[in-house]
């Protein structure tokens, strides 16, 4: 597995802050946890061009991200990616994860910090693995968080 960071998911942010990935069998990282609402991003100034930002082998594309099956230490399935949170200055601030339910049915979605996320793309098997030091249970009991408002689907 090769070192990655959950990055440059806005093309103009080059310096997103994201967690180091391991290369070998992860320490355990800190429970997930709930991150509180961001403020309201100041927009970009109209008429500012466009920066050109580079792609490298060191980022994950949000599509990469969106659907993937969540592990936990045990390798069990505690949920999967359903949405990335951006905050003040375009930075990802949340991860959004579906627990529980059946086709959309009584899901419950834990928004958790992003540095609890381990994110890591296997070379061999061409796959993307995300994990997180949690349980499903403990994703149900975290505050839930609703699509609706502004945040309607």
């Amino acid at each position: 597995m090769r070192n990655l960071l959950i990055a440059s998911l806005v093309a103009s942010s080059a310096a997103l802050a994201a967690p180091a990935f391991a290369q070998t069998a992860p320490t355990p990282v800190t429970p997930a946890t709930p991150v509180e609402p961001a403020t309201p991003a100041t927009p970009a100034t109209p008429g500012t061009p466009a920066t050109p930002v580079p792609v490298t082998n060191a980022t994950a594309l949000s599509s990469n991200l969106v659907g993937l099956a969540v592990l936990n230490a045990g390798d069990e399935t505690v949920g999967e990616i359903q949405d990335l949170v951006l905050g003040a200055n375009n930075q990802v601030i949340g991860v959004i994860v579906s627990v529980g339910g059946f086709l959309g049915i009584g899901e419950h979605y834990a928004v958790i910090d992003p540095e609890t996320v381990l994110v890591t793309y296997d070379e061999a098997d061409k796959k993307w693995h995300a994990r997180v030091n949690a349980t499903a249970d403990e994703l149900k009991a975290a505050p839930g968080f609703k699509y609706e408002g502004k945040f309607s689907r």
